[in-house]
């Protein structure tokens, strides 16, 4: 893979991470400001239901963080794109589509179809 699209790369991993710190940053806020006193048991639960949700996301965007972090990390020591189960190079096109994956189309579809029998 050349310089200039690891560069594409770098840039589009940065960007998400950005946005997911972001987010995240703006969800603590949000959740130590609201202290809202809720008399009706119904519209107490209601809050605790969104709550739960959003922090089920952001613990989803938290892996996530992770993997970009990771991947980030596969620039640098130049192994990005490089699948870690058969050592092939992986699609741009995958890349584009998951930029932190670490398995070429070929490799996840096994793993997958193991997944499923046992």
């Amino acid at each position: 893979m050349n310089k200039k699209l690891m560069e594409e790369f770098r840039t589009l991993l940065q960007a998400q991470m950005d946005e997911l710190l972001s987010d995240a940053g703006r969800t603590v806020s949000d959740m130590t400001e609201e202290k809202t006193n809720f008399p009706d048991p119904t519209d107490r639960a209601s809050l605790e239901s969104d709550r739960n949700f959003e922090l089920r996301i952001r613990d989803r965007e938290r892996k996530l963080i992770l993997k970009i972090r990771q991947a980030l990390e596969r620039i640098d020591d130049g192994t990005f794109g490089q699948c870690e189960s058969c050592e092939e190079q992986i699609g741009t096109e995958r890349l584009r589509a998951r930029p932190v994956t670490t398995l070429c189309i070929d490799c996840k579809t096994e793993q997958e179809r193991k997944e499923r029998i046992g």
